[in-house]
Parts: structure tokens; C-alpha cells; sequence
């Protein structure tokens, strides 16, 4: 499927939006905790068709285990244009040893100096994307 322009937005195909997801290491998990919606801004990797990043425990892992369905959202903007891609899927703890010693050979590594030791995998059933052109809005009259 080829992209579709809808005046200054334009809906990315599947394979678009991969690409741009591929293409970015931060990246916005959203899901529910106690009912409500959070955000938590993580760092990432695609690999194998699948969203990785490392956790501690702590409410982020316990919502997932409560609630695995998820979204994951991608964005960037220069002067001229700005994209967004939106991921919905389920998100697992890597829990298999094989599993974590494949998940320990990524370049994956915290941005922050905490020790995060629990991998989670979201597979994605879900992605769409839009870019954007940036100017200035039309008159209203």
C-alpha cells in the first residue's frame, strides 16, 4: 500500500511507517495503570518485526503484566515536516533465558544511569503513520 495525501497530511503505508519506527531510539509506551492512562517515554529497538526496551520493576512492568495491550508512539519534526507513528500491540516480559541472552546481545542499552535488567517485547498488530507538512495556518475568512 502506497501513501495517500489528504491536503497537508499524508496517511504513510505499513512499510513507511516501519522504516521511520526503525529509525528513531525514543519512543512514548502507553498504558493502563489503575485504570487510567500513563505515558512513559522509553528507548528502543526494532528487531525481528518487534519493538524491544529494557525496564525496571516498578509500575511500567506491573501495569504490563495486568494489561498487556499497548500503543507506542514515534514522532519527529523538522522545519518543513513532521511525522508520527503509532503502534498498537502486546507487550510481554522476556522471560525465557535463550530469549534474554538474545535480548542481552542487542545495542540496547539505558540512557539513564539505572540498572534496568527486564526486557520487554511488544508485537506489533497495528501501524500507522502520517507526516505532516509545517507552515503556517490558512486564513479563516
Amino acid at each position: 500500500m502506497s501513501s495517500e495525501s489528504i491536503g497537508p497530511v499524508e496517511l504513510l503505508s505499513t512499510e513507511e511507517s516501519l522504516i521511520l519506527l526503525e529509525s528513531e531510539q525514543l519512543g512514548r509506551l502507553a498504558l493502563s495503570v489503575h485504570n487510567l492512562p500513563e505515558i512513559f517515554p522509553v528507548n528502543y529497538i526494532v528487531t525481528d518485526g518487534k519493538i524491544v526496551f529494557r525496564t525496571a520493576e516498578g509500575t511500567k512492568l506491573l501495569a504490563l503484566t495486568i494489561n498487556a495491550q499497548v500503543a507506542f508512539e514515534v514522532d519527529s519534526f523538522t522545519k518543513g515536516e513532521a511525522w508520527s507513528v503509532v503502534v498498537k500491540g502486546t507487550a510481554r516480559a522476556i522471560e525465557s533465558q535463550q530469549e534474554i541472552w538474545e535480548a542481552n546481545k542487542l545495542p540496547l542499552t539505558p540512557w539513564i544511569p539505572t540498572l534496568k535488567y527486564v526486557f520487554v517485547e511488544i508485537s506489533l498488530t497495528e501501524v500507522t503513520g502520517r507526516r505532516f507538512d509545517i507552515g503556517p495556518e490558512p486564513d479563516r475568512d
